[in-house]
């Protein structure tokens, strides 16, 4: 291991890597690509900063290293912790490229002199690159972070239209806590015999405790101060199933008295890097948050999360708690939690969610009766339509039929979640072609 990356380490206070950091630098070294598929946590971030330190030229004047991220603040997040290898290496220069930052700052910069880190979201990299401001012929290292997660977003088409480019094969290394059917096909296409890594690292497994938190006929908010007013976090995220509830929550708690940070991706750039920064130096207690604060922001000190009811794709309650309980700290996430929510309660514990129900009494949390199984609301399309499928009644019971059903019922599934991509993916790019239209605007004047 070289001096330098030593004295990232110790910058860091690593006593020891962990094993995806282990297993990875192993393979980076050898020049293998890698697929690492490791849970939210266990040091996927650094996993790849070390190989980096490990392999780097900074007296070099090219671009060496190029980290794809699928929102702006997880690219801050990586940019932060990437830049304490300057206190390493002096001579290096790193570049953030998002939405939202100055385009003529980042062109200016660019012109200048090309980083030899570049670190960005999949539309700024393939608009800079288009624009001939950033070059990728001379990348040794193409770093994918939350590959399911640029997926899903519907990015992999921005980082195809920059790979494809590419004059050498770089190593490259795609970190994810999923891997899906699409990611697959992207990597059968441009990875070269990819090493597999999949990490199981108990030491570093969460402990959270998942606490049910009936609102009965009150509103999340409402019950959300009865809960914040019995614990005492060191910092507590909140998380809201959309923008406007994320405002109105996040007024709610100004009004009474709590002094509360508001995140997520309606606000405008600025206040979203300012916001992101207050997290980072920890000057808010409260952080009231959209689902784009759920994934792979890394804020040591998060000791509580609360989820005001439950999102409509499950696995964001996932991401929601995994930002608790990290670095073998205890977490608590309080779930409040109304009659339609308790369908998604029952599904988060066929996945193997434990909840404990309480329910506050007086001045302190009370054990209660877990809630019992809710019957399909005539109104609820996607569970009328499961409903019918398995009550469908067969003329002729054919081969095969109960595994039919079952396809049928997976299929409804997967248009439901394919609708919800879409919608998230309509939701970026109107908000990526207002930000070119801004700086369209900003060239003419």
């Amino acid at each position: 291991m070289k001096k330098t990356t030593e004295q990232f380490l110790e910058l860091n206070n690593f006593k020891e890597l962990t094993n995806v950091q282990k297993k990875t630098l192993e393979f980076a070294n050898s020049r293998k690509d890698v697929i690492a598929l490791s849970k939210t946590g266990t040091g996927k971030t650094h996993a790849y900063l070390i190989p980096i330190a490990e392999n780097i030229n900074p007296l070099s004047d090219k671009t060496q290293v190029l980290i794809s991220l699928p929102t702006r603040e997880l690219a801050y997040q990586v940019y932060q912790n990437a830049k304490v290898l300057c206190e390493v290496m002096p001579e290096l220069r790193i570049s953030m490229l998002s939405g939202g930052t100055d385009k003529k700052r980042s062109s200016d910069k660019l012109n200048n002199k090309q980083p030899h880190i570049i670190i960005g979201t999949p539309g700024r990299i393939k608009d800079l690159f288009v624009n001939n401001l950033i070059r990728v012929d001379f990348v040794q290292m193409f770093i994918i972070d939350e590959a399911d997660m640029t997926l899903e977003y519907g990015f992999l088409e921005d980082i195809d239209a920059v790979f494809s480019h590419m004059v050498k094969n770089p190593e490259i290394m795609c970190f994810s806590a999923t891997f899906p059917k699409q990611l697959e096909q992207f990597t059968k296409k441009y990875l070269n015999n990819p090493k597999i890594i999949r990490v199981e690292d108990k030491k570093r497994d969460p402990k959270i405790a998942h606490i049910l938190v009936p609102c009965k006929h009150k509103d999340y908010k409402e019950k959300l101060t009865e809960v914040l007013s019995l614990i005492n976090p060191y910092m507590c995220l909140i998380f809201a199933n959309s923008k406007q509830e994320a405002d109105a929550t996040y007024e709610y708690l100004s009004d009474n008295g709590y002094k509360t940070l508001l995140l997520h991706g309606g606000l405008e750039s600025r206040e979203r890097q300012k916001a992101i920064k207050a997290l980072n130096s920890k000057q808010y207690t409260y952080i009231v948050a959209s689902d784009v604060a759920s994934r792979g922001i890394d804020i040591d000190g998060i000791s509580h999360v609360v989820s005001m009811g439950f999102p409509r794709e499950l696995e964001f309650y996932v991401h929601r708690a995994g930002r608790t309980g990290r670095n073998t700290k205890d977490g608590t996430v309080y779930a409040l939690y109304k009659e339609e929510d308790i369908n998604a309660i029952k599904s988060l514990e066929k996945q193997g969610i434990i909840f404990k129900a309480q329910d506050i009494k007086g001045d302190s949390f009370k054990d209660i009766k877990s809630p019992t199984y809710k019957r399909v609301k005539k109104n609820d399309e996607i569970e009328k339509q499961i409903a019918k499928t398995l009550t469908k009644k067969n003329q002729k019971v054919k081969p095969n039929y109960k595994k039919k059903k079952q396809r049928a019922i997976e299929e409804i599934k997967r248009k439901q979640r394919r609708d919800f991509i879409r919608q998230k993916i309509r939701e970026e790019r109107v908000e990526r072609y207002k930000l070119m239209a801004r700086e369209k605007a900003e060239d003419k004047r």
